[in-house]
């Protein structure tokens, strides 16, 4: 079974932004194969089938920054080690519209990903980075909490899709093959 999780900030006011293109992923995982999501505690979650796998989708609605009790509190419930989570995040060091897969590694500034690896004791997980761009001359955190501009709309609908074809390859064949793939 694998455990794919989303990361972003829970409510209207975040739902289209940057931050929170993580959720939008597995949205679209979740639409693809007809997986339903439902709030429970501080997350949403679904269970389903994807390329034939056993997968747990995951929204964590705990703010970004505190993501990691979450992931840490299904991964118990289900037995899962790190080997087994997937997780989906923004990344403004990465030009909107690019993808870019990781086995592991630091969180790379990312507090999302700091919290999980603090949470689970581990950095041994797939990141699947989205990257989101950065705007000169406007803070990280005022861009990361914007939405994205009218001209990066179809854009982003592609990446959407890219990252969610992306997470299937990774389930069905392996991270090395959709890191060739897709990075």
């Amino acid at each position: 079974m694998w455990l794919i999780v989303g990361l972003g900030n829970p409510g209207r006011r975040y739902a289209k932004t940057r931050h929170n293109v993580g959720f939008m992923v597995v949205d679209e995982i979740a639409k693809r194969h007809d997986i339903e999501l439902k709030t429970k505690d501080a997350y949403r979650i679904g269970k389903g089938s994807v390329e034939g796998n056993d997968v747990i989708l995951l929204e964590p609605l705990t703010f970004m920054n505190r993501s990691g009790p979450a992931v840490r509190k299904v991964m118990a419930k289900h037995g899962l080690s790190p080997e087994n989570l997937t997780v989906i995040h923004d990344d403004i060091d990465m030009e909107t519209g690019k993808l870019k897969i990781r086995k592991r590694g630091s969180s790379g500034g990312h507090k999302g990903v700091e919290s999980i690896i603090e949470s689970i004791g581990s950095d041994r997980f797939i990141r699947v980075k989205v990257g989101v761009g950065r705007q000169e001359g406007v803070p990280v955190e005022e861009y990361v909490l914007g939405k994205f501009r009218k001209e990066e709309t179809a854009l982003i609908k592609d990446l959407l899709v890219c990252a969610a074809e992306a997470v299937a390859v990774i389930i069905h064949e392996g991270a090395d093959k959709a890191m060739n793939r897709f990075n």
